[in-house]
């Protein structure tokens, strides 16, 4: 039962930094609602690899010496945030295309690059980064970790019931396989809803942008002031 629930619980793991929001999921909602699902799966491979890219690095001890490295952060800050505003004006381009003339063929979308975009914005994502620096390292050093002891008023009296092993194969294993059930369930979710009302491409690509845009704008503004306070 200790086994099943750690694969679980990195299940939960592995969703937990897969599916919020973010300038990730922009680009593969992008790729699954303008080139497909197919698409939209590499560039969901993309961020995993980088993911498995961050794993082997946390594991060599690479990702703490970015901890104690403030300015190799703040670089990679600034280096997201040029990334992200550069493909914002990418999908604001593609988005044009997104719209489907009512007689004729269907405007042609050039061939994406999701995976590469992707796995460039991954490997600079600052909080992609952060998880591997807290939650990542955790996971592989070896031990035991209490999930439900933490929760407010409750823990107490669940402590002890959900303990699952860290630095275990079925904890890393089913923490890859929940990142990889959301890049693939996801852009097949959205470029089946495309198909349904064709309305939701264009407004997927524009939230991409936007997304994208933002966290560009954001990521460089942090970056220029942590570069201001040397």
């Amino acid at each position: 039962m200790n086994t099943v629930a750690t694969l679980l619980v990195g299940v939960v793991f592995g969703l937990a930094l897969a599916a919020p929001p973010g300038p990730m999921n922009a680009v593969i909602a992008e790729e699954a609602v303008l080139r497909g699902w197919s698409a939209g799966t590499r560039a969901g491979l993309g961020a995993a690899t980088a993911d498995f890219l961050f794993f082997v690095l946390a594991y060599l001890g690479v990702v703490s010496f970015v901890q104690s490295v403030p300015r190799l952060q703040t670089a990679m800050v600034g280096v997201g945030g040029c990334l992200m505003c550069y493909f914002a004006v990418g999908t604001a381009r593609d988005a044009r295309a997104s719209f489907r003339p009512t007689t004729g063929e269907d405007p042609m979308v050039e061939e994406g690059k999701g995976f590469q975009k992707a796995l460039a914005l991954a490997l600079t994502n600052p909080f992609q980064v952060l998880f591997w620096l807290t939650v990542g390292v955790g996971m592989l050093r070896p031990g035991e970790l209490d999930v439900l002891a933490p929760l407010p008023l409750v823990g107490d009296g669940l402590a002890g019931a959900l303990v699952v092993s860290t630095g275990s194969p079925a904890l890393l294993g089913g923490f890859f396989l929940g990142v990889l059930s959301w890049v693939t369930l996801f852009p097949v979710s959205l470029a089946a809803a495309e198909k349904r009302m064709q309305a939701i491409g264009p407004v997927v690509a524009v939230g991409s942008a936007l997304v994208l845009g933002g966290f560009g704008v954001y990521f460089l503004y942090d970056a220029t002031t942590a570069v201001l306070a040397w």
